[in-house]
C-alpha cells in the first residue's frame, strides 16, 4: 500500500525495514538485503523473526518455498508489460488470484499484540512486511491486530490483489462518480463500492484503476493479515503518490439545487472523498523484516 511508515529502532524484536513511499528505485528491492552494518546483532534478531515463523509441514526444504516463490514468479510474468493504467488479461488475473495463500502467518505471532498508537484512539500499531519490490510490481503483508485501521486511501493507475489470509476485518471503499463536478480542487463526488466485513477463508479482493474500489479503508475486527499485491507500486517520482482522504456525507457540502444532485444522478451510496493535507493521525504502520520462507534465491 506504499505508505510512509514510521521508524523505530525495534519493532517487536524484528529488524525494521527501510521507509516504504519513497521515490521509486529503478532495482529490484529484497527482503534479504543488509539493513544493518552490526551483522551479528542483524543474524540474532533474524532469527528470532524465524524461530516464531510457522512452517507448513512438507517433505523438504524446496517445497517449503514454493509457494512464495510461486507467486512471485506469477507476479512477474502476470505485469511483466504492465505499467500505471494497464489492467493485466483476465486469465492473467484469474492466475495470479489463484497463488495468492497462506504465506506462513499466525495470529499468535507478535505482531498481532494490540500495541496503542502514541495518542488516545489512534490505530494500535499495524506492521507491514515487504516480501519484494520492483518497478512493475510490490509484495507485502500487512499485520492488523485487533482494531488496527488502515485509513481510506487510494491506489492510483494501479491493480490491487488482497488476500485476507485469516482474521476478520471490514473493508470500505469507493470510486469515483465519472464526470461528476468537483465541489472544491481537492473535494470529489464518489461512489459506495463495498461496506462489508469478511472473514477468511473469502475470495481475493481486486481493485482497478478505474473501478472496484480503487479507494478503500481497512478496520480489523479481529487480528488479521493481509497479502498485497500491486501492480505497478507507489511510486513518488512518476506521480503515483498514496492520497488519504476524509469522507463526508453527501449533504455536507450539496444542496437540493445543486447540479450535482439535480436529474437523474443516483444519492444513494454517494459520499464526498476530501484529500487529506497531511499523513493522518491514526496512520500507524512499522516495517519490518519478512522472516518467512525465501522469496528469492
Amino acid at each position: 500500500m506504499g505508505f510512509e511508515m514510521k521508524q523505530e529502532k525495534d519493532v517487536l524484536g524484528l529488524i525494521p525495514s527501510k521507509t516504504q513511499g519513497k521515490a521509486c528505485s529503478s532495482n529490484s528491492s529484497s527482503v534479504n538485503s543488509p539493513h544493518n552494518k552490526n551483522k551479528k546483532k542483524k543474524k540474532d534478531n533474524k532469527k528470532k523473526v524465524v524461530m516464531t515463523w510457522r512452517r507448513k509441514k512438507t517433505d523438504s526444504r524446496a517445497e517449503e518455498i514454493t509457494a512464495v516463490r510461486q507467486l512471485l514468479l506469477t507476479c512477474k510474468e502476470v505485469f511483466s508489460k504492465g505499467g500505471p493504467g494497464v489492467v493485466p488479461s483476465e486469465d492473467k488475473i484469474q492466475q495470479l488470484r489463484g497463488v495468492l495463500e497462506d504465506v506462513g502467518l499466525t495470529p499468535t505471532m507478535p505482531f498481532f499484540r494490540p500495541i496503542p498508537g502514541p495518542s488516545d484512539g489512534s490505530s494500535p500499531r499495524i506492521t507491514y512486511l515487504p516480501l519484494h519490490e520492483c518497478e512493475q510490481f510490490s509484495i507485502a503483508i500487512f499485520c492488523l491486530p485487533p482494531s488496527g485501521a488502515i485509513p481510506l486511501h487510494n491506489h492510483p493507475g494501479m491493480t490491487v490483489f488482497s488476500k485476507l489470509l485469516f482474521g476478520t476485518m471490514h473493508i470500505k471503499s469507493y470510486d469515483w462518480v465519472v464526470d461528476a463536478p468537483l465541489r472544491d480542487p481537492k473535494t470529489r463526488l464518489a461512489k459506495l463500492k463495498m461496506d462489508s466485513t469478511l472473514t477468511a477463508p473469502c475470495n481475493t479482493s481486486i481493485l482497478y484503476p478505474e473501478d472496484g474500489g480503487n479507494m478503500h479503508r481497512f478496520t480489523a475486527k479481529t487480528a488479521c493479515a493481509v497479502l498485497d499485491v500491486l501492480g505497478p507500486p507507489y511510486c513518488n517520482a512518476e506521480g503515483r503518490h498514496c492520497t488519504y482522504f476524509l469522507e463526508f456525507p453527501l449533504d455536507k457540502f450539496s444542496l437540493e439545487e445543486d447540479d450535482v444532485l439535480r436529474g437523474q444522478v443516483e444519492k444513494e451510496g454517494r459520499a464526498w472523498l476530501q484529500e487529506r493535507d497531511d499523513n493522518p493521525e491514526d496512520h500507524n504502520v512499522v516495517g519490518a523484516l519478512y522472516g518467512g520462507p525465501k522469496v528469492e534465491d
